[in-house]
């Protein structure tokens, strides 16, 4: 059995420890090395040619990003961030992800070894989602504009239309690349990404300054409104009620689903429930099945429902396990589904 073979770039000796040790549990993975800095990294990583490598934000002589930016530019691999929960690592993180990192785990605050030790399962599950990752998925395929949708009367047929996004790792730029295409008057958007605490109000606020919608971390009892979305927070649940003809959102900490919290499932099953045959269902890049027994009630329901191809994925696990349990009208790439989904809510 070919083991994972991971290089642990970290200034902090105990850090780099630590991270050696919960790796060296597990059978498939083998830690081939560690640098305290990106320089000695780059030089590990000509010698050693690691299949992952873990990446320190902060570090003397260069930082973490400048480090990512050079890699991806000239070797690109398989990073995973190892971040804060500050307001400055949440920003630092999804500068991050949008440079090419496959996913980040965060440090805690204060007991190093006990709190990895937390986290070490989680660290372990996506350094392997990394190593089968498709780290050039900007360069597949070819970015195309999506058509406004027509306004006036197509609006009118569409404002019960809800909208039910679905991902994981490699969603955060997924999901922007969708809603940086969706038009002003698009039907209101529902969004669960798994990803922790405060990361999900920076994200979301950072999608607000880029799309012509208007994006935010969802709130308990938020109206559900035509060009709006809604970001599940991270650590809760978001699922859709119905009053009349009012569309809210419930937030609940309720235990995980498919060990996440938020679960893309608890979504799509709220969707199927309360918007049936006028919803639309896309599921995006993510390690793991969350979100495919549900879409499969989502289209059973009478939805739309879209899976994002294996090509434009960074890890293809959510949109293969959706497609496998025949949950899926449209497998498309990346660059295709918001138009596909604007010319659904346009008929």
């Amino acid at each position: 059995m070919k083991k994972i073979r991971v290089l642990n770039v970290d200034d902090s000796a105990l850090m780099r420890q630590v991270l050696a040790s919960l790796l060296a549990k597990d059978q498939e993975i083998e830690v081939i090395g560690s640098a305290p800095d990106p320089y000695i990294a780059r030089e590990k990583i000509k010698a050693l040619n690691p299949d992952v490598i873990t990446l320190d934000v902060e570090m003397p002589r260069m930082d973490g990003i400048t480090f990512l930016e050079k890699l991806m530019r000239g070797h690109p691999m398989p990073v995973v961030m190892v971040s804060s929960l500050t307001e400055a690592g949440c920003q630092t993180t999804l500068r991050a992800l949008e440079l090419g990192a496959v996913d980040f785990i965060t440090k805690p605050k204060i007991d190093l070894r006990e709190g990895m030790d937390e986290v070490a399962q989680d660290l372990i599950a996506k350094i392997k989602a990394a190593a089968c990752a498709n780290v050039k998925r900007e360069a597949v395929g070819v970015r195309r504009e999506a058509k406004p949708l027509p306004s006036g009367s197509a609006m009118i047929k569409t404002t019960d239309t809800i909208i039910a996004i679905g991902s994981s790792t490699g969603g955060t730029e997924a999901v922007k690349d969708v809603l940086e295409l969706l038009p002003p008057n698009t039907p209101p958007v529902l969004i669960t990404q798994h990803m922790p605490e405060r990361f999900t109000k920076t994200w979301a606020d950072r999608m607000n300054g880029l799309c012509r919608i208007s994006v935010k971390e969802a709130e308990d009892g938020d109206s559900v409104l035509p060009g709006h979305a809604l970001v599940a927070p991270g650590g809760y649940h978001m699922a859709l009620e119905r009053s009349g003809a009012r569309y809210t959102v419930r937030i609940n900490q309720d235990p995980p689903v498919n060990r996440h919290r938020p679960s893309v499932d608890v979504l799509f099953a709220s969707v199927a429930r309360y918007a049936g045959a006028n919803a639309v269902g896309v599921i995006l890049t993510g390690m793991g099945g969350d979100g495919a027994k549900e879409l499969l009630t989502m289209k059973q329901a009478g939805a739309f429902t879209i899976a994002q191809d294996e090509a434009s994925c960074v890890v293809f696990g959510m949109p293969k396990e959706a497609i496998k349990a025949g949950a899926v009208d449209k497998v498309l790439p990346l660059g295709d589904i918001a138009g596909a989904i604007l010319t659904h809510v346009s008929r």
